[in-house]
């Protein structure tokens, strides 16, 4: 090899040659600043992602326990030991009323973010506020319905469908009341905090939870509600 080339192959090993604390972007050069190991190409992600990944993972870990609770009155739904069935209990027209109250808490809880993402604190606030309300309509109503099922007799423990019946509408209820508690919590805080960093945060992830609970009650709706009735 002359002299004029080895100048040239190790100049070319160098490039070749890669930090593993220092990835580069490949195929560039050295055009832009090294990143660190595992950011990619763009650097790290932001912080308003890696939250709303968190809770999606919560959320995941949420799910898995509802599951659980369909299962169990998939297999119970028949097991009545001689008691009222599924069909003798489901009032559809209360149901039905229900059900709009929450998915149109849904979509206001979505309006209420479009607001959030404005800066406007006072359509936030309005949009929180009917959200706040339809959510507390849905839980009376679910109230009234296990107060009416109980009056006359209808308990958890008198067969295993109603004990599954019971377990995976009132755990739904129970989270739609959780929320509402948080709901309450996050319009304080924008009254007298504004849009901090940190309060959008908190947003996005009710924003998350609420339209869960949305999609499970549609899920609650379908199989125990109108499948139960139909059947």
């Amino acid at each position: 090899m002359s002299d004029y080339d080895l100048p040239a192959a190790i100049a070319t090993l160098r490039r070749v040659r890669e930090d593993p604390n220092r990835l580069g972007r490949r195929g560039h050069g050295d055009a832009g600043p090294a990143l660190g190991a595992g950011h990619g190409a763009t650097g790290p992600a932001s912080k308003r992602v890696i939250v709303g990944y968190g809770f999606w993972i919560f959320l995941l870990s949420d799910i898995v326990m509802f599951s659980c609770f369909f299962a169990a009155f998939a297999v119970q739904r028949e097991a009545t030991a001689g008691g009222p069935t599924i069909s003798d209990i489901v009032d559809l027209r209360r149901v039905a009323l229900e059900t709009a109250a929450l998915l149109l808490s849904s979509y206001s809880c979505g309006l209420s973010f479009a607001a959030t993402n404005a800066r406007n604190r006072l359509w936030t606030q309005v949009f929180l506020a009917i959200t706040a309300a339809l959510g507390l309509a849905f839980v009376l109503l679910e109230a009234q319905e296990f107060y009416d099922l109980v009056r006359n007799g209808v308990t958890p423990q008198r067969s295993g469908m109603l004990t599954a019946f019971f377990g995976l509408v009132g755990l739904h209820g129970v989270h739609v009341s959780i929320g509402g508690l948080w709901l309450a919590t996050m319009m304080a805080q924008v009254q007298f905090k504004g849009f901090r960093t940190e309060i959008v945060h908190r947003l996005i992830c009710f924003n998350l939870f609420w339209h869960a609970l949305d999609i499970v009650w549609i899920g609650i709706f379908t199989i125990v509600y109108l499948i139960g009735a139909g059947s």
